[in-house]
Formats: structure tokens, sequence, C-alpha cells
């Protein structure tokens, strides 16, 4: 294994298993939980992670960690989820998952801009800035957050009335 961290040869590990579910594998952590450790692995993908999507692919990880002795003799619980709204946007599949959110996006100058995403692509990500659209290469970007909405802007607009 090397200078690779535990976590790095379990993303390593569990990659191509992932992957051949047709999911991407987002992060892996372990932490102790009393005596015993957990194991969570996040998934996504393009249009989401269902609750079959995350049995399937929790069933093919449990087999791979088992058969490389990866997680060793003392017990762990594995948990696989999908990403929550707070991950940070790092990766351009993470801003192009976000279109038609909401984010936050910190510059690389210290700057913070706030709009929502138009669309993404493997170089930057075009968001609607106070009723404009600007072009935000990744090399300018540190990260993003999806901000939290309680009303999506494509919900129809009441103006008050009801009934």
């Amino acid at each position: 294994m090397g200078n690779a961290s535990p976590r790095d040869h379990l993303m390593k590990l569990l990659e191509p298993v992932v992957s051949a579910e047709g999911l991407d594998l987002e992060d892996v952590t372990v932490t102790q939980a009393g005596k015993r450790r957990l194991l969570r692995v996040i998934v996504d993908r393009d249009g989401g992670v269902s609750l079959d999507d995350v049995a399937d692919v929790s069933q093919v990880v449990s087999a791979a960690l088992d058969d490389a002795n990866a997680m060793g003799q003392s017990a762990y619980t594995l948990e696989v989820s999908s990403p929550g709204v707070d991950r940070p946007l790092t990766e351009p599949r993470h801003w192009r998952r976000a279109a038609k959110r909401l984010v936050k996006a910190e510059m690389r100058d210290g700057s913070v801009v706030e709009g929502r995403v138009r669309s993404a692509d493997e170089s930057g990500v075009e968001l609607d800035v106070d009723g404009a659209d600007r072009r935000f290469d990744y090399q300018d970007l540190t990260r993003g957050r999806v901000q939290v909405e309680f009303r999506r802007f494509d919900d129809e607009d009441v103006d008050g009335d009801e009934g």
C-alpha cells in the first residue's frame, strides 16, 4: 500500500465496483463508532440515486470489501448513501447535477457570487447572477454550495392570491 492512506486504498478498491453499477464514487470515510467502525460510502449519478440503487451498490461494495479483506477482521457497519445538499461543488459533474439550483460560489480571489446554475461543462459553469448569465471557469472557483430554497424558482408565482 506504500504511502496511500486507508481512505485512498478504499477509494481505489471501490471506484471500479461502484462505476460498474453506473454510479460515481464521491467519498469514503471510516469512523469509530463505539467498538465498531462505520464505513460510509457516498455515491451519486446524473438524475440522482434511488433506494434500489443504494441497495444494489451496497451488496456489491460489501462483497468487494469481503473479497479483498479490506476492513480486516474487526466488525464494521457499511452505510451507502447519496451526498447531501451541503456537499461542496468541486467537480464538473457536481456543478452539472446542480442545474437549475441556486448556488453560492467562492472565487479564488476571495469574492463570493450567488446565482442559479444554467449549465456546466468540463471547463466551467454558467450562472444566472441577478438576471444576467455569467460564465465562470472552474480554475477561478474554489468551490460552491447549493443554497436551500423553500420555494423553488420554477414554482408558480401566486402573488399572494389563493383560490
